[in-house]
Formats: structure tokens, C-alpha cells, sequence
């Protein structure tokens, strides 16, 4: 893993994700190594060589790249063009890899945006957000949200290495709502014969306000990725893994359907986010 300490000129960007208007992503790079990421697109902006997973740039600087709240009358506070506004950490890293309890970039982001009072929104694989509770706790509006992808923790050593393990991530939740804050899973990406988002809905179900579901992204390198990772350790699930992106396929349509009507049907709050054959 190699670790870079970097200054960056700018930190909250402007956002296409559905429902975030900006993201603030306090690293480069990401350490969790989870095989099926996206994000590893952004390798081609940051000069490294070494693959996805083996890197962290850590943005030294920052928060003080979070501008200060504007001061208003005692006892008055006046808004800045944050207020209000939906922030979301993180779209391409993880808010709590493992460097963060060393450099604490989160946690000193966290302090700076509070006196801004965005929408805030988090996601994590690490059970290290309830360090934070103490400052998320003071933004008004609030969703703290946790990535599962499979209930197997087996499987999770093989596809996302680096990250906490189930049975923290769900102790988090725990932690999380018994702090009384808005609470999600974010169940995805749904990988064909082994996600079970019936199992995970279930299981987490006490401590989640709801549910965002997206299917597997397999853009650029990711679907060899997934096809190695399937023919390497699961053989047997590999014949999944081709029917749901072969052309034509409706794998993705016919699930969609089936979790919006569970959803309906157990009063569950799902957001579904879907690629069909577009991705």
C-alpha cells in the first residue's frame, strides 16, 4: 500500500449523483481494495501506476479547504451557500478507510461543515463513523449510512479486503440509530448469486430507516475483474454472473420488480438505483 500526503487546491465538488448537489472526498485513492469499485476510473486523473486498492492520497489539507461559516448577529446564525444544501462524503473513497484514524481528515471536515448546516449524507464499510457520532449528532439533517453487500463474511474477505466486517457494520447501525440519527444500508452493488438483499433487509431492518439497492456497475475493468473473481473462487455462481449481462438479458428489470414489490409489500422504505443494460 503505498501512502502519499498531498495537498489538494479544491475539496467540495459539485455532484451528478441522484439527490446530492456536492461530494467531499477527504482521500485519493482507497485502501478497502473491494474488486467490483467503479470508482477505479479515477486512476487515470492521479498519475499512479500501482492498481486500485494500493493507493491512498491523503489530502493533508483538507478541511481547510471548508470555507468558514459566515458570522451572523449573537444568537442569530446566518446561512452560507452550503445551508440547506446536500452534501454527500464520499463518492470515490471510503470517509473511514483505515488511514483516518491516523490522519483524522473526516472528523476535522465533519467539525468545519457544522456551523454550515448542509444535508448532510455518509457512507461508509467501516465501523469507524461511530467514532464521529459527537459531531454528526449536531447537523440538523443527517443520514448516516452503511454498504453491505453480502451477509457472508467469507465472501467479504474476498471482495472488499480491507473493510469491517459484518457483524461491526451492523453494530454500527445499532450505534448509529441508538443515537438518534437517520439511519440507511446501502445494498449494493448487487452482485448476481451472491448478494441476498432479502436476507440484509431482514437482518438490519431494526436499526435502518431505509434502503438504497443498486446492481453491479461493470464499466471499464470491473467486469473482468468480477468474471476472474467468479471463475477463480465461486465457479459455480459464474453462470449468474453471465445471464444478467448477456444482451438482452432481463435479469435486472425482473429484479427490480420483485424488490419493489416486497418492499411494498413489508412497509420497507427501498430507493432503488438501477443500470439495466446500460452499464
Amino acid at each position: 500500500m503505498r501512502i502519499s500526503e498531498i495537498r489538494a487546491a479544491s475539496l467540495i465538488t459539485k455532484s451528478g449523483l441522484p439527490g446530492t448537489e456536492f461530494v467531499i472526498n477527504p482521500y485519493g485513492g482507497c485502501s478497502h481494495a473491494c474488486i467490483y469499485c467503479y470508482a477505479r476510473f479515477m486512476k487515470r486523473f492521479s498519475g499512479h501506476e500501482e492498481p486500485w486498492g494500493k493507493y491512498v492520497d491523503v489530502k493533508i489539507n483538507a478541511s481547510e479547504l471548508v470555507p468558514p461559516a459566515p458570522e451572523g448577529l449573537p444568537g442569530i446564525e446566518r446561512a452560507s451557500p452550503l445551508t440547506g444544501r446536500r452534501v454527500f462524503m464520499s463518492s470515490v473513497t471510503d470517509p473511514y478507510l483505515p488511514q483516518e484514524r491516523t490522519y483524522k481528515l473526516t472528523r476535522a471536515i465533519l467539525e468545519r461543515l457544522v456551523p454550515h448546516q448542509p444535508f448532510l449524507g455518509i457512507q461508509t464499510k467501516s465501523a469507524l463513523i461511530t467514532r464521529d457520532i459527537d459531531i454528526l449528532t449536531r447537523f440538523r439533517d443527517c443520514e448516516a449510512g452503511i454498504t453491505i453487500t453480502t451477509l457472508d463474511d467469507a465472501v467479504r474477505r474476498e471482495i472488499e479486503p480491507a473493510t469491517s466486517s459484518i457483524k461491526d457494520r451492523i453494530s454500527a447501525l445499532e450505534t448509529l440509530k441508538g443515537a438518534a440519527l437517520r439511519t440507511y444500508v446501502f445494498i449494493g452493488p448487487i452482485i448476481p448469486g451472491v448478494t441476498d438483499w432479502r436476507a440484509i433487509i431482514e437482518r438490519t431492518r431494526h436499526a435502518v430507516d431505509f434502503y438504497y439497492l443498486e446492481n453491479l456497475n461493470v464499466t471499464g475493468s470491473v467486469k473482468k475483474s468480477m468474471a476472474d473473481w467468479y471463475q477463480g473462487r465461486h465457479p459455480e455462481l459464474l453462470a449468474a454472473f453471465e445471464a444478467a449481462y448477456k444482451p438482452g438479458s432481463l435479469f435486472w428489470d425482473s429484479m427490480e420488480k420483485e424488490i419493489a414489490a416486497y418492499c411494498e409489500r413489508e412497509g420497507v422504505d427501498g430507493k432503488i438505483f438501477f443500470h439495466h443494460g446500460r452499464r
